[in-house]
């Protein structure tokens, strides 16, 4: 149930210089809020907690609100209406540029903008324009649901923990296990086939190995698509952000050793989780 507007909100709203963008997302929603002197905060809420965001605006008293997200228009009628809904991939590319700036790097003209939440988004930037271009339905919640029905747990944090001492090697067939000679154009330790080895050796597999391969799985073939993606339209640049990238380092790792296969240069946005909410915020301050 949606809870109504709360008519207080415009009695109460002040000039309190500071600005507000919200990316309101399947399970979690992203705050950025920024204070008068400039010093910007980012943190986030679970979606059972939602309904509590319009109270916290209230007491923020924000200048601006920017929202986006597939919640974004029912989180903008619990605010009255003041707030402006802001597109998706406007935001992200918005957010990314205002990010790669925080972090003192100056934003590419052009480039790959690449969205790893719960599926993956791929997006063009070219200057002011954000075309999404493709994408695919892996993302974290392929992990999370693939990770729950291997070794019976979801939860992001302990995935994490589990893959870092995982071993791949007892579950993918590497190209060492396919060419034991070594007569092959490819590196021994590559992936030649995710989960082959799991028939023959289910036994030996570990929960962490197979939250490992899990995670591999996932983002060689985020990597790949979007290099391929990145080389069809002439970009040397793919800039990757997202809740995944937060919550599983290594499959961020993966992402930057595949991109010089496709010419290209990764770059894992500093609080990427939140690229969203940033753009939320800048566009809407900038109105």
């Amino acid at each position: 149930m949606i809870p109504k507007a709360d008519p207080r909100f415009h009695r109460r709203r002040s000039a309190s210089g500071a600005q507000l963008g919200v990316d309101v997302g399947a399970s979690l929603t992203k705050l950025a809020i920024r204070r008068p002197g400039g010093d910007l905060e980012l943190r986030s809420i679970s979606a059972a907690a939602l309904a509590e965001l319009p109270r916290e605006v209230e007491q923020l008293a924000p200048e601006r609100i920017g929202l986006t997200g597939g919640g974004g228009v029912r989180l903008r009628r619990q605010l009255g209406g003041a707030a402006t809904v802001v597109g998706e991939f406007a935001a992200w590319g918005a957010g990314a540029r205002a990010l790669l700036r925080r972090a003192g790097e100056s934003p590419p003209e052009r480039f790959l903008l690449v969205s790893v939440g719960t599926g993956t988004s791929a997006m063009l930037v070219d200057g002011e324009r954000v075309d999404r271009i493709g994408g695919t339905a892996l993302g974290g919640g392929t992990i999370a649901g693939l990770a729950y029905a291997l070794v019976g747990t979801a939860d992001a944090a302990e995935l994490a923990a589990l893959a870092e001492g995982g071993d791949r090697s007892r579950v993918d067939l590497l190209v060492a296990d396919a060419y034991p000679d070594g007569d092959f154009p490819l590196p021994a330790e590559l992936n030649a086939a995710s989960f082959a080895k799991l028939a023959s050796s289910a036994g030996e597999a570990a929960p962490g190995d197979l939250v490992r391969a899990v995670m591999g799985l996932v983002g060689e073939n985020i990597a790949l698509i979007c290099g391929g993606l990145a080389a069809s339209r002439q970009v040397d640049r793919i800039v990757y952000g997202g809740t995944t990238l937060a919550a599983a380092a290594l499959v961020g790792d993966i992402l930057h050793g595949v991109a010089p296969f496709h010419g290209c240069r990764a770059t894992i946005l500093p609080d990427g989780a939140y690229t969203g909410a940033v753009g939320a915020l800048e566009l809407a301050a900038g109105e």
